[in-house]
């Protein structure tokens, strides 16, 4: 099965098209099966079809996904592997308990990646676009890159991973990556 559910999480028509819809592209031109379905429309059938979830992001003042925690809920429990983007990233620490906090980065940023993430090592030059982030620290993730503000993620026991940039501007490969996961 390799149907590949995205979650889109803006609340503003446009977002879709700036923040799903390139990943949609990527995926489909890789074949995969794509799912797409608004975070407020989401059921748990909808979570029984599918093999991956890729929690998109959304524009910089479009965050009213934070006022709705709760529907993400379902990711404490969920058995397939996830892949938080930005804001998804913001969502999978804040349902795991990270404190949600200030911080805006937009543009072209060096980030270092210790050890292998998804295929990305060492310098790589990411596209940041973000008023927040999640303080990770006591919690369950191992970080992969960033300092004061933690860029990568992987849970420890669990197959969940978080960028706060923007890979479908310059990884795609790393969405590919995540997506080829056995």
């Amino acid at each position: 099965m390799k149907n590949i559910l995205l979650i889109d999480i803006c609340n503003e028509k446009l977002g879709f098209y700036e923040f799903v819809k390139p990943i949609k592209d990527i995926l489909i031109k890789n074949n995969f099966k794509v799912i797409i379905k608004h975070y407020t429309k989401l059921r748990k059938r909808d979570l029984e079809k599918i093999s991956k979830v890729i929690i998109c992001g959304t524009a910089l003042y479009d965050d009213k996904f934070i006022e709705n925690i709760d529907k993400f809920r379902w990711l404490i429990d969920l058995d397939r592997p996830v892949l938080g983007i930005c804001g998804g990233m913001q969502i999978v620490g804040m349902v795991f308990g990270g404190k949600l906090c200030r911080g805006t980065e937009i543009g072209y940023y060096n980030e270092k990646f210790d050890n292998n993430f998804l295929g990305l090592t060492g310098n790589q030059e990411v596209y940041h676009l973000h008023n927040n982030y999640v303080d990770f620290s006591n919690l369950d993730f191992e970080i992969f890159a960033g300092n004061k503000i933690v860029q990568s993620v992987k849970h420890k026991e669990k197959e969940i991973y978080g960028v706060l940039f923007h890979p479908e501007v310059r990884q795609k490969d790393m969405i590919l990556n995540f997506c080829n996961l056995k």
